[in-house]
């Protein structure tokens, strides 16, 4: 039952990822990733409200944590939109890249752990 919950998630998380991206590249300026660091920022903060209060395990943690946030977000296209960036000649571009979705990503995960554990008691 539980791998039909992570496959609902996904079945929502990945189109999701899809029209994010492409209408935050649509809205953006210049060739920075705004649409991956976009997905990979909420993805973090959703994940990080669902493992502090469902306690990283049960429907919940299935159907929106693994399913839905881990189509959701993309290590991935982080990987290549950085490599891209780099091989471009845009080597400062890489570097901020992999700066603020790290220090960005880590901060949600953070700030939705507390809204979390303040929703879930613990």
């Amino acid at each position: 039952m539980t791998w039909l919950l992570v496959a609902l998630g996904a079945a929502v998380g990945a189109p999701a990822r899809y029209l994010t991206d492409r209408a935050v590249q649509r809205r953006a300026l210049g060739t920075r990733p705004w649409g991956t660091m976009t997905v990979n920022v909420v993805g973090s903060f959703l994940l990080g409200i669902v493992a502090a209060a469902a306690g990283g395990s049960g429907a919940w943690a299935a159907l929106v944590g693994t399913g839905f946030c881990g189509a959701l977000t993309t290590y991935s296209t982080f990987g290549y939109e950085t490599v891209k960036l780099a091989s471009s000649g845009d080597g400062w571009g890489a570097a901020w890249n992999v700066g603020v979705s790290t220090f960005v990503g880590l901060a949600a995960a953070a700030l939705g752990w507390s809204l979390g554990t303040a929703i879930g008691g613990r």
